[in-house]
């Protein structure tokens, strides 16, 4: 999930890129978070942060948000490809 310019989240933007909720428009409360996990439903706590350096640059950063449930397993996915780079609890993230 790429977070160029907001927050880590579920939804599209229209070009294939994720973006708020659906739901969310201005005005309206902050969005929940949704973990990364497909089909799950729960709130994200934490931040994967990686990068695929076969097609990223090195300062290109990019996110999937975990529940505590699916934390290790979308960790172990980007690890074994050597994608991650960090987990931090997402109330810590800064972007």
């Amino acid at each position: 999930m790429d977070t160029s310019g907001g927050t880590p989240g579920r939804g599209d933007d229209g070009a294939g890129r994720p973006g708020p909720a659906p739901g969310a428009g201005p005005g309206s409360p902050e969005p929940e978070v949704l973990c990364s996990r497909r089909g799950c439903r729960a709130p994200a706590t934490w931040v994967l942060v990686w990068n695929n350096p076969r097609i990223h640059t090195v300062d290109r950063r990019k996110t999937w948000v975990a529940c505590d449930e699916h934390r290790d397993y979308l960790a172990d996915f980007l690890g074994v490809r050597g994608f991650l780079l960090e987990t931090v609890p997402f109330a810590e993230f800064g972007g």
